[in-house]
């Protein structure tokens, strides 16, 4: 049985992490047209047990993208400067979207693995009831 929770719990990791990633994506779109408003991004990082990998992942820190910030003219803006121009944000909807999708097909599948394997552990059960 300790395989079937060993699977159980790697899958719900994958699936908080997935989940953690869309809530960062969700963020990123939501402040797409915020001034000066930098894209967050985070990594996965393996889990340890006092040293040793366990298989399970979880989201690593959330890092600011450095990249650039575009330009805008505009020189109505209360942010504009001198010249008519203030700092959007670098965040790329089609980028984000494409994160969105992967994180969300990353979670689906995993779901799809820990219902697998809650029927496998069910069905080991009702066999040795017999």
């Amino acid at each position: 049985m300790t395989d079937f929770s060993n699977a159980l719990g790697l899958s719900a990791s994958a699936m908080k992490a997935q989940s953690m990633r869309l809530r960062h994506v969700s963020e990123n779109i939501a402040n797409a047209d915020t001034p000066g408003y930098r894209r967050k991004t985070t990594s996965f990082e393996e889990v340890k047990n006092a040293g040793r990998p366990t298989g399970a992942v979880r989201l690593g820190d959330v890092q600011l993208d450095r990249r650039e910030l575009t330009r805008i003219h505009d020189p109505g803006h209360p942010l504009a400067d001198e010249s008519g121009y203030y700092d959007g944000s670098n965040v790329d909807l089609v980028v984000e979207i494409a994160d969105a999708r992967e994180a969300q097909r990353s979670y689906e599948a995993n779901l799809r693995m820990f219902d697998q394997a809650r029927q496998m552990s069910s069905s080991l059960l009702e066999l040795l009831r017999r």
